[in-house]
C-alpha cells in the first residue's frame, strides 16, 4: 500500500518522529504543500494524507487507486465527502489530538484581551510608562473573571475543556443549543447566551447550518464589554461586521486564530493593525509539538485500523 503526505510541511517543522506512520502502510512519500502538483502526487497512491490541502470532486475522480483519505485534522471541510462516499473513497479524521493546545491558546487570547497585555507591554516600551505613570497604569480597563459567564458555542471536546478552565476561573457557564435543533436540556439558545455572556467561544464546525453564525445582528445582542473568540473556523463570523464593531467600540475585543480565508488576503478586513483591541493569530492553536505528534500517531492507528477492515475514525 503506498501513501502519499500531500503537505507534510504543514504539520511538521522537521521536529516529529514518523516511524509509526510509516510503519502503517508499505511505502510512505511525504511532499511539501504545492497545489498545482496534488494529482502528479496522487498517481498510483492507496491513501492520501493531508491537513490543509483541498481534495474536492475532480481530484478525487482522478485518483484511480485511491482507498482512503486520512486527514490531519477534525475538520472534513476541505474534502469533499460526497464524492468520497461516490467513489467509495474511505475518509478517516482525528479527534481529541489537540485538546490542550487548543484550550491553552483560547486562554492566552482571552487572558491577553482582558488584561490588555498588548498595549501595557507597549506602553512600557515606547516609554509612556516612564514619562507618565499615572496615566498609564489605568488607560485599560481590567476585569475580574470570577463570577461573570462564559459561553460556549460548540460543546465537543474542544468547548468542554475550554468551559473547565472558565470554571476553575470562577466563571459561570453557558451552552448554546445547537442550530436549528429543539432545546436540550442544560442549553440555552444562542440568542440568550449572546446577550447574557461576558466571554464567547466558538468551537462549532463549519456547516451550511453554522456559516456566518455570527454576523451584524448578533454581534448587536452582545455587551459593548463583551470579548469574542474563535479558534473553530473563520467561516462562522462576518469578517467585516466584526471589524466594525470593534472600530465602533461596540464590543469590547476579539481574539481570532482562524480567517475566512487562509492565508488571508492582504485587505482581509480584519487585519488592519488600527482595529483596538483585537488578536489575530495564524491558526496555530493546535499546533504544539506534542499535539501534532500525536495526530500523526493517531493517523497511523487510522490506517491500520482501515487494513485490518475496521471503521476507526471513519466519517465516510
Amino acid at each position: 500500500m503506498k501513501a502519499v503526505f500531500l503537505d507534510f510541511d504543514t504539520v511538521s517543522a522537521h521536529d516529529l518522529d514518523t516511524s509509526r506512520l510509516a510503519a502503517s502502510v508499505d511505502e510512505l512519500v511525504l511532499h511539501p504543500i504545492d497545489e498545482a502538483r496534488v494529482p502528479e502526487m496522487l498517481e498510483g497512491a492507496d491513501v492520501a494524507f493531508l491537513n490543509k490541502v483541498k481534495l474536492g470532486r475532480t481530484l478525487l475522480t482522478g485518483a484511480k487507486k485511491l482507498r482512503l483519505v486520512a486527514l490531519a485534522a477534525t475538520g472534513t471541510d476541505n474534502v469533499d465527502l460526497a464524492a468520497a462516499r461516490e467513489l467509495g473513497i474511505a475518509v478517516c479524521n482525528v479527534r481529541a489530538y489537540c485538546t490542550a493546545s487548543v484550550v491553552q491558546h483560547v486562554w492566552a487570547l482571552i487572558l491577553s484581551l482582558n488584561q490588555h497585555v498588548l498595549q501595557y507591554s507597549r506602553m512600557t516600551s515606547n516609554g509612556t510608562w516612564t514619562r507618565d505613570e499615572s496615566s498609564t497604569v489605568l488607560s485599560h480597563p481590567i476585569r475580574e473573571l470570577a463570577g461573570r459567564i462564559f459561553g460556549v458555542v460548540g460543546y465537543g471536546e474542544l468547548g468542554r475543556g475550554t468551559a473547565r478552565v472558565a470554571e476553575a476561573f470562577g466563571m459561570r457557564v453557558l451552552v448554546a443549543n445547537r442550530p436549528g435543533t429543539p432545546l436540550a436540556p442544560g442549553r440555552v439558545p444562542l440568542e440568550q447566551l449572546l446577550a447574557e455572556s461576558d466571554i464567547i467561544s466558538l468551537h462549532c464546525p463549519l456547516t451550511e447550518a453554522t456559516r456566518g453564525l455570527i454576523g451584524s445582528a448578533e454581534i448587536k445582542l452582545m455587551k459593548k464589554e463583551a470579548l469574542l473568540v474563535n479558534t473553530a473556523r473563520g467561516g462562522l463570523i462576518d469578517g467585516v461586521a466584526l471589524a466594525a464593531a470593534l472600530r465602533e467600540r461596540r464590543l469590547g475585543g476579539a481574539g481570532l486564530d482562524v480567517l475566512g480565508r487562509e492565508p488571508p488576503p492582504i485587505d482581509d478586513p480584519l487585519l488592519d493593525p488600527e482595529i483596538p483591541n483585537l488578536l489575530v493569530t495564524p491558526h496555530v492553536a493546535w499546533a504544539a509539538r506534542e499535539a501534532r505528534q500525536r495526530c500523526i500517531d493517531e493517523m497511523a492507528a487510522n490506517v491500520r485500523d482501515f487494513r485490518s477492515g475496521g471503521r476507526r475514525g471513519r466519517v465516510v
